[in-house]
């Protein structure tokens, strides 16, 4: 069974950082894309950032200066280090799993996590 599991969220103050963790089971991790993606209040899920399986990565344009994303094959886990934070990033994040397989013989699929809820706030 394919988890992932988003942890790190919870309030914090604007000009802050925030770093988010995802652990994924059930996946061949290494070879697999993963991806942050965030949905504010009343809006729809937007991207945020992209690393492959090389460790190549990807942010959206209006968040790179302030948002990086990383892996740790050993762990299964990636990364998004928030800094100065703002009001506006305020929303829930989802870890995605990206045309990954489940086995070496498996069709590729995309997976989700349930997200962590990000809120800041003074």
């Amino acid at each position: 069974q394919v988890q992932l599991m988003e942890s790190g969220g919870g309030l914090v103050e604007p000009g802050k950082f925030l770093k988010l963790s995802c652990t994924a089971s059930g996946i061949i991790f290494s070879s697999s894309p993963m991806a942050w993606y965030r949905q504010p209040p009343g809006r729809d899920r937007e991207w945020v950032a992209t690393i492959n399986s090389g460790g190549v990565t990807a942010v959206a344009e209006p968040l790179k200066e302030r948002f990086s994303i990383s892996r740790d094959n050993t762990k299964n886990t990636i990364y998004l280090q928030m800094n100065n934070v703002k009001p506006w990033d305020t929303g829930v994040y989802f870890c995605k799993a990206a045309g990954a397989r489940r086995s070496p013989s498996s069709r590729p699929a995309d997976y989700w996590g349930q997200g962590t809820q990000v809120t800041v706030s003074a």
